[in-house]
C-alpha cells in the first residue's frame, strides 16, 4: 500500500475507536436513548474487509454495527446525529444506533436481528449476479449468529446459486454472554461453513494486513462467479455485550490484558512504523484530527433538533 492508504486506513481504524470511546462516555450523561453495542477492540476487522470493497458493493451490519458503518464511508457526524435521534441523522432519527444505514455507500443497514443480516446480503448477491456488475455483498456477522438457521438458510441458498456473497464472521470470544467454546458446536465456525460446500477462509482480526489479504482472496473468488465464501475472523470486544453489561464472565484482566498486547491500532502503528512506511508524527497528526471530529459531532448533535411528531408516519413504507 501507498503513504496514502496506509492513513486513510488508520484514519478509518482511529476513528471507529474514538468514535465508541466518546459514545462510552456520553451514554452515560443520559442523553442518548435505547440499547448501544460498541466495536471497540475490532477495528481491523471492519476497516480490513471494507478497505478491499468497492463503493459499489453492499454491506449488512448487525447490532455492534458502528464500526462496520465507518469503514464503508458513513458520515460520522450523520451516524452521531442518528445515535442521538436527531431529525439531521443518516435515518432521520429514527432508526438509532442498532438502525443505521446509507445505501448511498452500499450500507445496507445495522440489523438488531442476530443472524437477520445474511438473508438480506445473500438477496443483494443475487441481484448483483443477475446484472453480472461484478459487486458482491457482505454480511458481518458474530460468532453468536454462526448458530442461526436464518444464516445457516443464506449460506445454503447462496451455495446452490453461486451468489457473490462472502459471510464474515467476527469471533469475538463471546455470543451475548456465552462463550464461543461452549457454544459454537463444530471445531471452528470456518469448519462449519466448509461443510456448505464454500471456500471457507479465516484471519487474525486484530490484524488489518491479514484481514485485507484474506478478504481480497475472497473477492477474487466471488466476483469470478465461483460462488460464496466465509471468513472467520479472530478478534475481541472490549466493552461488553451492550452498555451497561457487568461482564461478569470475562476473566479478571482478559481485557487490560488485551488492550495492552493486542490492540489493533498499536499493531498497525507498530508494523508502518518500524518498516519506515509512515512516521509517529503522521499517526499523531490523524489521531488528533480524528479527535477534533468528533468533538465536533458531539456538540453538533446535542444541538440539533429532534424529529417532529408530524413525521412519525413518513418513511414507514416505500412507494413503488
Amino acid at each position: 500500500m501507498e503513504k496514502q492508504d496506509l492513513l486513510r486506513v488508520y484514519r478509518s481504524m482511529k476513528t471507529i475507536r474514538e468514535f465508541e470511546e466518546r459514545l462510552h462516555l456520553e451514554i452515560q450523561t443520559g442523553e442518548i436513548a435505547g440499547f448501544t453495542h460498541l466495536y471497540s477492540g475490532q477495528e481491523a476487522s471492519a476497516v480490513g474487509v471494507c478497505d478491499a470493497l468497492s463503493k459499489d458493493d453492499y454491506i449488512v451490519s448487525t447490532h455492534r454495527g458502528h464500526g462496520h458503518c465507518i469503514a464503508k464511508g458513513c458520515d460520522v457526524k450523520g451516524m452521531m446525529l442518528e445515535i442521538y435521534g436527531r431529525a439531521g441523522g443518516l435515518c432521520k432519527g429514527k432508526g438509532g444506533s442498532m438502525h443505521i444505514a446509507d445505501f448511498d455507500v452500499g450500507m445496507m443497514g445495522a440489523n438488531a436481528i442476530v443472524g437477520g443480516g445474511p438473508p438480506l446480503a445473500v438477496g443483494a448477491a443475487i441481484a448483483a449476479g443477475i446484472d453480472g456488475n461484478g459487486n458482491v455483498a457482505v454480511a458481518f456477522g458474530g460468532d453468536g449468529s454462526s448458530n442461526q438457521g436464518t444464516v445457516f438458510e443464506a449460506m445454503n441458498l447462496a451455495v446452490v446459486l453461486k451468489a457473490p456473497a462472502l459471510f464474515v464472521f467476527e469471533n469475538n470470544g463471546y455470543g451475548e454472554h456465552t462463550g464461543d467454546e461452549y457454544a459454537v458446536g463444530a471445531e471452528s465456525i470456518q469448519a462449519r461453513s466448509a461443510a456448505f460446500g464454500m471456500l471457507s477462509l479465516a484471519a487474525d482480526g486484530n490484524d488489518f494486513f491479514d484481514v485485507y489479504e484474506k478478504t481480497a482472496q475472497a473477492l477474487e473468488h466471488a466476483r469470478a462467479g465461483r460462488g460464496p465464501v466465509s471468513l472467520e475472523l479472530q478478534t475481541q470486544r472490549y466493552f461488553g455485550h451492550f452498555e451497561g453489561d457487568p461482564q461478569k464472565y470475562r476473566a479478571a484482566g482478559e481485557v487490560e490484558k488485551a488492550r495492552q498486547e493486542d490492540d489493533c491500532l498499536l499493531r498497525f502503528r507498530a508494523r508502518v512504523t518500524g518498516d519506515g512506511s509512515l512516521t509517529e508524527a503522521e499517526l499523531d497528526a490523524v489521531d488528533a484530527e480524528v479527535l477534533a471530529l468528533i468533538d465536533e459531532a458531539v456538540a453538533e448533535a446535542r444541538q440539533a433538533p429532534a424529529p417532529t411528531p408530524d413525521d412519525v408516519l413518513t418513511d414507514v413504507y416505500v412507494s413503488y
